[in-house]
């Protein structure tokens, strides 16, 4: 199975505080870092650490070599990326001393893809692949539509939720990766309550498989006739940014190579507890060699 990633890539542009700034304060900060980013940077650069075939897709400025070589260098092909003269994607990062972090993004030229670079990429793949989406590029909806008629497998991380994703063609959507925040948003409730979000969201999209991500508490695989849980391994949290990504492309990768779920679950957390314990998003994601000797460990 071919991964199709049609995704974002941003320069990370990354501060570290002592707090986060509030509202008409200036702050210092400690220091400063550019990292590659993007969520779909990320999630191609786990996709291929953990060892699937993916094709990132998307759009980089004149900026954007950097965020190339990384994808590069990490395994990625990067045949069917567009390059456009603007600015890449950028975001603005704040990394307290706990390791917590806040995101501003700028979609830049991740938001040129238009509708006949889509058909153009797609038309590369078929019914025996798998295409992944995130919300931080251009038409999204459209992509998912496309990837159905031509009977590919579309797994969607719809991130940031905002309003634009009540548009897209959910109904069409095999696999959502979402974490509690967009699982209610999804599901249209209020509760926190792991249980009743997961429910609404079957009973709403009664043909999907799911992944919830609860942060410190773990993450769910749930669809129609199977439900399993992994807990978080326990470690010092360095920077969180990109944990949520690294565990999307080890869950995407393990589903590519056929394992089951409870193994899928178990690497995915472990990525993801290795990467908080390292300093950048793409740059902190870790390869299944080392994955595996960390669960090993644990």
């Amino acid at each position: 199975m071919k991964i199709l990633n049609i995704g974002s890539l941003n320069i990370d542009k990354t501060y570290s505080v002592k707090r986060f700034v509030q509202p008409k304060e200036t702050i210092q900060a400690l220091k400063y870092e550019e990292f590659c980013g993007g969520k779909g940077l990320n999630q191609s650069v786990a996709l291929a650490r953990a060892g699937a075939e993916v094709y990132h897709a998307g759009a980089v400025g004149a900026d954007g070599a950097l965020l190339v070589n990384m994808l590069e260098n990490s395994g990625v092909h990067t045949d069917h990326l567009l390059k456009t003269a603007g600015a890449s994607g950028h975001a603005v990062i704040q990394i307290d001393e706990s390791g917590q972090n806040n995101i501003i993004i700028c979609g830049g030229a991740n938001r040129e893809l238009t509708k006949e670079y889509i058909d153009s990429v797609l038309g590369h793949f078929g019914p025996e692949d798998l295409l992944l989406l995130q919300n931080e590029t251009s038409n999204v909806g459209y992509a998912i539509g496309k990837a159905k008629e031509k009977g590919m497998t579309v797994a969607l991380n719809p991130s940031p939720a905002d309003d634009a994703i009540k548009s897209f063609p959910l109904s069409l959507v095999d696999y959502f990766i979402i974490n509690e925040l967009e699982g209610r948003e999804l599901a249209g409730i209020e509760s926190e309550e792991p249980e009743k979000i997961m429910a609404a969201l079957l009973e709403k999209f009664p043909g999907a498989h799911f992944v919830l991500t609860l942060g410190e508490n773990g993450a769910y695989y749930f669809d129609g006739g199977k439900k399993a849980f992994h807990d978080i391994f326990r470690v010092k949290a360095v920077d969180t940014t990109g944990a949520g990504d690294t565990f999307c492309g080890y869950f995407i990768a393990g589903l590519s190579k056929g394992l089951d779920v409870e193994t899928i679950l178990a690497q995915a957390s472990a990525a993801s507890a290795i990467s908080v314990g390292r300093k950048g998003a793409a740059p902190g994601i870790p390869t299944m060699a080392e994955v595996k000797e960390f669960l090993e460990r644990n």
